[in-house]
């Protein structure tokens, strides 16, 4: 069968559409339409909601949610339905929310405990608020792939991200959606990485910011842990990439070259734009995104600028195959 060809499934005579094709050489980099992208991108098209209004933002991720209030204390209906939007958009964007750290967290706590992270700088009165504070003399590392704490025995189901202080111009945020990226592999990547887990570790991403002397008891206190990686997610069922560059050390099986070489490989499924949505920071602007669907990327193109946004982390269940 063609890769550029519209082709029937052996199974059910189901009609899909042309697959994009890896240009040549160049194996994980694809050309031609993303054509599965279209049943999601028209499944949200289609979507309508209660307590508030959502603009699909991305093809077949991000929603700018409208009409509602987040310093408010919401009904218990209108946060199950944003954790239906949440689940179905995997991003959500909402402009002029001038909450404070404690509406900020109160929001958070509707959908989870919350986590304190061990190495990045807290609001001084919030632990469980990351404040991430880049200047002229603080620069943004945070432009690389990455799902958060994927480092974690269980590591964050969602994370909410307040906009304080932003440049005039820069400083977006990139989310890829990682169903879309499983979704574009082809048969033979899929079978290949069906059943290996990956080894995340701690120490990889935060050595630096860790003192020598204190290594022995960071890893004693989070030792490297083991995810599939490919997962099914809790609430939706569908199966999802979960490798990043940042916190994975290696995958089980391979020899280390070619471990490196498939992390690589899998990691380039995010680069995609077809996959992703951008997000043009304003003051007062809140994301939520699933950590456990999409990626993100923090661009770091604003400097000298001052950037200040403040995230809530929510733990989410051990990730499963």
């Amino acid at each position: 069968m063609a890769e550029s060809a519209v082709a029937e499934r052996a199974a059910g005579g189901v009609v899909e559409g042309p697959r994009a094709a890896a240009l040549p050489d160049y194996p994980p980099l694809l050309t031609g339409p993303f054509a599965h992208l279209a049943a999601e991108r028209d499944r949200l098209a289609g979507l309508r909601w209660q307590h508030f209004d959502a603009r699909q933002a991305g093809v077949t991720l991000g929603a700018e949610i409208s009409g509602i209030d987040l310093g408010a204390e919401l009904a218990d209906e209108v946060i199950a339905e944003l954790r239906r939007a949440l689940h179905d958009y995997k991003v959500l964007f909402f402009r002029e929310q001038p909450v404070s750290p404690e509406r900020h967290l109160a929001f958070a706590r509707r959908f989870g405990d919350l986590e304190i992270h061990p190495a990045l700088r807290s609001n001084s009165e919030q632990p469980e608020l990351v404040r991430f504070e880049k200047s002229a003399t603080v620069s943004g590392y945070e432009n690389s792939w990455h799902h958060d704490v994927t480092w974690r025995e269980f590591p964050s189901m969602g994370a909410i991200l307040h906009a304080i202080s932003v440049p005039p111009i820069g400083g977006d945020t990139v989310f890829s959606d990682m169903y879309a990226a499983y979704d574009s592999l082809d048969q033979e990547t899929r079978d290949e990485i069906e059943n290996l887990d990956a080894i995340h570790d701690f120490l990889q991403a935060f050595r630096h910011l860790v003192p020598a002397d204190q290594h022995a008891e960071m890893r004693a206190r989070f030792p490297a842990v083991r995810h599939p990686v490919v997962c099914t997610h809790a609430a939706t069922g569908r199966r999802h990439l979960y490798v990043n560059r940042v916190f994975v050390q290696r995958i089980e099986g391979p020899a280390p070259e070619a471990s490196r070489a498939l992390i690589d490989r899998l990691a380039r499924t995010v680069d995609a734009p077809e996959h992703q949505v951008r997000l043009k920071w304003e003051p007062d602007t809140v994301a939520f995104w699933d950590n456990r669907a999409v990626q993100h990327y923090a661009a770091s193109d604003y400097w000298p600028h001052t950037r200040i946004v403040e995230r809530a982390s929510i733990v989410g269940p051990r990730p499963v195959r």
